[in-house]
């Protein structure tokens, strides 16, 4: 599980890095079943709308983010297809192994960009 959230940290946090400066607008939200989705477009500098839907649990006192959909992909989905395809092509442990290596690789590259 640690080395899922990790994944998806590093996946989302790129993903926001790759917006400079866009806008980002607030369109609604929904909440059933004890699940909320909060709806949002970012806004570009040419003025196209990417839709992104943070999907949320309650934790304690405080709501959590478990999904993100960006123009209605799920990052947690798109995950889930690619690690079924591991597993059932190799195993279980060449999936931890390939995590392990990707999380491994950024912690190299993130050390390696504060040096310089």
């Amino acid at each position: 599980m640690r080395l899922f959230a990790d994944l998806l940290e590093r996946s989302y946090i790129g993903k926001i890095e790759l917006y400079s400066g866009e806008k980002v607008r607030y369109v609604g939200e929904t909440v059933e079943d004890g699940r909320a989705t909060v709806r949002t477009k970012i806004v570009t500098r040419q003025g196209n709308e990417v839709p992104v839907d943070y999907q949320m649990l309650p934790r304690g006192d405080r709501w959590v983010v478990y999904d993100v959909k960006i123009e209605g992909v799920s990052l947690v989905g798109n995950y889930r297809t690619q690690f079924d395809r591991i597993i059932q092509t190799s195993s279980y442990q060449t999936l931890v192994t390939k995590l392990k290596t990707s999380k491994d690789e950024a912690l190299e590259t993130a050390r390696a960009g504060a040096r310089n």
